[in-house]
């Protein structure tokens, strides 16, 4: 009987399910800039998911400044930027907070 293997989740679909599971978003969206970034350096071909932006709407984030909400989210994505993610803005907002986007 043969075993089928599942691809790897993507970059994107990591980051994802890691804030989904600690944070319990109200608004979660994870968008791939990678393409934006071609050529910045020797390594980026803008091809991989190596620039991400993360835009989290979550409880979690009431009545806590901005510098902290993104250690909260760089500590959350510490295994993807050892493993190669080269950049991650981070746009984190509370619930009732006005948005940008």
């Amino acid at each position: 009987m043969s075993k089928s293997i599942s691809p790897t989740p993507s970059v994107r679909a990591r980051i994802e399910t890691t804030l989904f599971e600690a944070l319990k978003p109200a608004r979660l969206e994870v968008i791939d800039e990678s393409h934006h970034h071609a050529g910045h350096q020797p390594n980026i071909t803008g091809t991989g998911e190596t620039h991400m932006r993360v835009r989290v709407v979550s409880e979690r984030f009431a009545g806590v400044g901005r510098v902290e909400r993104h250690r909260i989210v760089n500590a959350l994505l510490k295994p993807e930027l050892d493993a190669g993610l080269h950049a991650l803005a981070i746009e984190a907002a509370a619930p009732g907070e006005t948005t940008r986007w």
